[in-house]
Formats: C-alpha cells, sequence, structure tokens
C-alpha cells in the first residue's frame, strides 16, 4: 500500500491501524500488501485481455479500478471522499473528482483517443493524459496500477504498445513527481522509451 497523508488517516481503516478494512478481514499490513499484489497482478492480466476499450469515459476509468481490487475493497471503483497527498505531491480536492475526471475523458474522446497522430504528438498527449490522471487520483488505494492498466489499453487501442516492465518503476515515480512540480520532460523520456 503506497504511504499517504490523509485528512483523517484512519478512514476506513481498521481501529487504531492504517490498515483498509478489506473482503478477507487481513489486519496485517504485510499480508494485505502480499494479497493484494497477488490479486490484482491476476485481474490486471485478466483485464488486459478481455476488457473491451469501448463508451471510454470517466465511469470507464472507475470500473477498472473495480476489476483490480473489487475482490479486496467494498469501495472498489468509487471515487474517494477524502483529500491525499503523497511525498509532497497534493492531489485533486476530493469534491472535484468528479468534474475533473469527466473533463479529462471528454477531452480524451475530442482527441479520438490519440489515434491517427504522429510520434511526437502521441507522446505529448499520452505525457499530459497520464499527468493529469495522476494529479487527479481518484482513488483512496490503487491510483497507480489503474492508471497504468488504463494507459496500456489506450495505448494499444491507438495502435501502438507499451511495456511498463520494461521501465524502471523508480524512474516513473520521480518522473511523476517532477511533473507535479512543472517538469514533465522526464516523464515523456520514461514514456518514449517503453512505447513499442
Amino acid at each position: 500500500m503506497a504511504v499517504y497523508r490523509i485528512k483523517g488517516c484512519q478512514w476506513n481503516c481498521y481501529p487504531d491501524t492504517t490498515v483498509l478494512i478489506n473482503k478477507m478481514d487481513i489486519r496485517d499490513q504485510a499480508e494485505l500488501d502480499a494479497v493484494e499484489k497477488q490479486i490484482t497482478l491476476l485481474r490486471g492480466i485478466q483485464a488486459e485481455q478481455e476488457t473491451k476499450f469501448c463508451n471510454v469515459d470517466f465511469e470507464f476509468y472507475k470500473s477498472l479500478h473495480k476489476k483490480l481490487f473489487g475482490d479486496l475493497y467494498d469501495w472498489a471503483g468509487k471515487l474517494r471522499n477524502i483529500n491525499i497527498s503523497k511525498k509532497g505531491t497534493v492531489f485533486c480536492d476530493y469534491k472535484e473528482l468528479e468534474h475533473i475526471g469527466c473533463m479529462k475523458f471528454a477531452r480524451l474522446k475530442k482527441l479520438d483517443f490519440l489515434r491517427n497522430m504522429d510520434d511526437d504528438e502521441f507522446l505529448d498527449e499520452l505525457t499530459e493524459l497520464y499527468h493529469d490522471l495522476n494529479m487527479l487520483h481518484p482513488f483512496r488505494e490503487g491510483n497507480g496500477r489503474t492508471l497504468r492498466l488504463f494507459v496500456t489499453l489506450l495505448v494499444r487501442n491507438a495502435g501502438r504498445d507499451i511495456d511498463f516492465a520494461a521501465g524502471d518503476g523508480d524512474i516513473l515515480t520521480i518522473a511523476a513527481i517532477r511533473a507535479a512540480q512543472g517538469d514533465i520532460s522526464m516523464l515523456r523520456g520514461a514514456f518514449e522509451e517503453i512505447i513499442i
């Protein structure tokens, strides 16, 4: 589980812990992390193979989160109702999530989901979208995994491919932090390395 600063950090956690309440009633963080990793890996593979890229909007994005985390959490696919920050990055105010999320997906639709773009335009738009959705951070947990799954589906739908495993996850994290500080160039470079 990612370490967030959360207003009311025990929201949706077992009493006197920061362990998220889960359907398996696992109360040990290390055990929950291990189970969550296994389940989301399996669900992610299934989602990559089975999800049809159609009717893509913010509800579609939420459904991806539910596919990944629905076995674990009752709130999977639902927007967070608290504000969060991580490593100095303050994410979107929870009251604005629905509005901004819908706007981002409306823009993506106007861009024809990044199809028929030359390489430079594609990389620019993908980088900006990734940054915007990362800053949205709409869920209590699992934002990065949901974002990577969505980007994989989006890139493939645009007639290209992406291999997140070929890149350095730490570099992607650092690049996302730098993007939050206003420098998106490292994030664009990270995508340039992993898009086929």
